[in-house]
């Protein structure tokens, strides 16, 4: 018979739950008691309900992440893991997220799409692409007969006059609500006309909103390949197209806002700016006024025209030397011509056969001994003015 220690069958324990999927992650409706929150931040508290109860702890990150303050006797909907605190022996829920127990299914579904889409990386700020300063055109995604649109119009029209709008009407609340805005996303998208997408509606209940809290309207957004700012509700309302836009406005009123500069704020920037300017080019002016100045008094800069005479009359010596001596060279290479070709002529065979020698040629060829020919033979000889044929009657030697 095998024997253990508390501690190896808590932690068996531990262990063996923590493996179970079914408890990795679930929602628990149960009504809070023994609330007590730690100075360290932690929650700790029970969760029960007509028939039983259950430890649970809520640690203080988690605890900083809730819109409100739990407190006894209050019904809510905790989402988070069991598993089993090794020391005591007690299983216990731990606590990562926790909504009252009001419209419990939206609130369930509401996290359950949060936390699945922010796993998929929809929320990664990474993604998120920066809305244009000053965009051409803007698109708009609302029910045309809202208060929302008219907000946007009248703060599009008061800040910035140069965009154009299109506004794509859609429903935003009530069935199907959702299909039109991704709609809307789509064919802006499509038309490719618009430099940034508003998308939202006014405020209302979580039911009036819900159609921003869908998953088409979610992967829209985060598909869209133009910039989306969310502007849906009051400032204290947040959706999941909230958490997968590029920008999240708290009001549509604010969405307008952030999607254009302010002309009055352009105007002061422009006017400060021309002002800059206005005193730089003023101030360049003097430096180089002074810069001038200083040359002008300056003594190289008042003997410049003496120096320029200096320089053209070195340019006249520079020009007749450079004259002289291309004549020179000429001389030169006319005398060496005329020696060349005297030389030239005193070496001719032309003036040998002037002095009175013949050169004697067979078949073309000279004769320079008596051995290269015979009696019998036709040779020509060659003189001054022209050639005589002969034939070879004897041979007698030198």
């Amino acid at each position: 018979m095998a024997v253990i220690t508390v501690s190896q069958l808590n932690n068996y324990m531990k262990r063996y739950i923590d493996n179970n999927t079914h408890l990795a992650k679930l929602w628990v409706r149960g009504e809070i008691s023994n609330y007590k929150k730690h100075y360290t931040g932690h929650i700790y508290m029970t969760l029960k309900d007509e028939g039983s109860a259950i430890k649970a702890v809520m640690f203080k990150g988690s605890a900083a992440a809730m819109r409100f303050e739990p407190e006894n006797g209050m019904k809510v909907i905790a989402c988070g893991r069991v598993s089993v605190f090794e020391r005591d022996g007690q299983y216990q829920l731990y606590v990562e997220s926790m909504t009252p127990d009001g419209m419990g299914e939206l609130h369930v579904a509401y996290e359950q799409l949060k936390n699945r889409l922010e796993d998929e990386g929809l929320f990664d700020p990474a993604h998120k692409r920066p809305i244009p300063r000053y965009p051409r055109a803007i698109g708009v995604v609302t029910s045309p007969t809202g208060a929302a649109i008219r907000d946007v119009l009248n703060v599009l029209s008061r800040r910035y006059r140069l965009s154009d709008i299109y506004i794509y009407p859609a429903q935003v609340q009530g069935q199907g609500a959702s299909d039109t805005v991704v709609r809307g996303i789509e064919c802006l998208n499509r038309e490719k006309k618009v430099d940034v997408i508003i998308v939202g509606r006014g405020g209302g209940s979580i039911e009036d909103l819900w159609a921003f809290n869908e998953e088409n309207v979610a992967r829209a957004i985060y598909a869209s390949k133009i910039p989306v700012i969310s502007a849906v509700g009051h400032e204290t309302d947040f959706t999941i197209a909230d958490f997968v836009a590029d920008l999240r406005a708290p009001t549509p009123s604010a969405g307008a806002e952030l999607a254009v500069p302010s002309a009055d704020e352009l105007r002061n920037m422009l006017s400060q700016s021309g002002a800059r300017l206005h005193l730089l080019l003023a101030r360049l002016y003097e430096l180089k006024k002074q810069r001038l100045t200083f040359l002008i008094q300056n003594r190289a800069f008042a003997d410049f025209p003496k120096r320029i005479d200096e320089r053209r009359e070195m340019m006249d010596v520079l020009l007749k030397d450079m004259v002289d001596a291309y004549n020179w060279q000429i001389d030169n290479g006319r005398h060496a011509l005329e020696n060349g070709a005297a030389k030239l002529q005193t070496l001719s065979p032309l003036a040998v056969l002037g002095r009175g020698y013949a050169l004697v040629q067979k078949e073309g060829l000279p004769i320079k001994s008596i051995t290269d020919t015979s009696i019998g033979e036709n040779l020509e000889m060659v003189l001054r003015d022209g050639k005589l044929l002969c034939e070879v009657k004897g041979i007698t030697e030198g």
